[in-house]
């Protein structure tokens, strides 16, 4: 096993409901996040895959610092990130950068490509202009860009050499961390294989781990050493790619791989369907919260499971694998 980078441990993070004309009384809570835990490894990835609304992009963002959790802790190299302050927080602004799924949306129009490059570097470290010229055109050529297209504008660019900018933005600080939010969901297909290829190969040089957040698998199965599936903001199944993808054990994750297309029209087996839409996040299933969709539910399932070790590293939240019941 890699050394640590990032252990996340019973994160959360609970949103009140409030009913009245201005915000009256509480009357619950929207649980998007609820006892998350998991490891990032050094030169790494790790994927978190579920449906929308799963509570993916909200443990991304609690990872980033731009949510203040409800509970638990993210520590990097074995500090906690919500209580940084001062040089703590820049040293955490520049180890952990992001990259979001729009590239349209996601750079600023008035802005040369350069300025945007640079701007977390200048913004975090004192620089001559001369350095920040350089390493501005280091990093475009490290993305597959000239250095003269740090002149234009965004607009001049096409979706996946947008994404190649701010792929270039997110790693001008050499970041030992690098958070991706459905990098490639937004782009063709032929330049989603070219930017999945970049990324791989930055990994390889440069020994960045990567957090990926996409509802891809495929993309997923490519780029990803590990994978932690969500339910309803809680993690129901993790371990390696190869463990997930080969021998899927909660009845979520099997539904979730039986709905994509097979790779061949021959490879078509018995589906274990996954019935009706997800619950209310305001008003969960009680026990397991995938119970009301699950086909293989049982009376136990109206308690909560506990998260069992079924192989080295591959764990299930699930009653079919505790001992009284498997």
């Amino acid at each position: 096993m890699a050394e640590p980078l990032m252990v996340v441990e019973s994160l959360s993070k609970h949103y009140p409901v409030s009913e009245g004309q201005y915000g009256g009384r509480t009357v619950g809570y929207v649980k998007a996040v609820d006892g998350v835990s998991f490891t990032i490894e050094k030169g790494r990835t790790l994927a978190l895959v579920g449906e929308s609304g799963c509570g993916k992009t909200t443990t991304a963002r609690l990872v980033l610092r731009l949510r203040t959790p409800t509970g638990g802790t993210v520590k990097l190299e074995e500090r906690d990130v919500h209580q940084l302050s001062g040089a703590d927080l820049k040293w955490f602004r520049t180890s952990v950068q992001a990259v979001f799924q729009d590239p349209w949306a996601s750079l600023s129009p008035r802005m040369r490509v350069r300025d945007i490059v640079a701007e977390p570097l200048v913004a975090n470290h004192r620089v001559s202009k001369d350095e920040v010229r350089e390493r501005v055109g280091v990093t475009l050529e490290k993305v597959g860009m000239q250095r003269w297209q740090g002149d234009l504008y965004p607009h001049e660019f096409s979706g996946g050499q947008r994404q190649r900018v701010a792929l270039a933005s997110a790693l001008i600080t050499e970041p030992r961390l690098l958070v991706l939010d459905e990098p490639v969901s937004a782009l063709d297909v032929s330049v989603q294989a070219q930017v999945m290829n970049l990324l791989k190969d930055l990994q390889a040089e440069l020994g960045t781990a990567f957090l990926l957040i996409s509802h891809d698998l495929a993309t997923v199965r490519y780029v990803a050493d590990h994978v932690a599936v969500m339910y309803m903001g809680s993690i129901v199944e993790s371990g390696s790619v190869d463990q997930i993808f080969e021998t899927p054990r909660h009845p979520y994750t099997r539904g979730l791989f039986d709905a994509a297309l097979p790779t061949h029209p021959r490879n078509r087996t018995e589906k274990l369907e996954i019935k009706g839409e997800m619950p209310s996040p305001l008003n969960p299933p009680t026990g397991c919260r995938f119970r009301t969709r699950c086909p293989q539910v049982m009376s136990i399932c109206e308690t909560v499971p506990e998260t069992i070790e079924v192989a080295q590293g591959h764990r299930v939240a699930c009653h079919l694998f505790t001992p009284e019941w498997s």
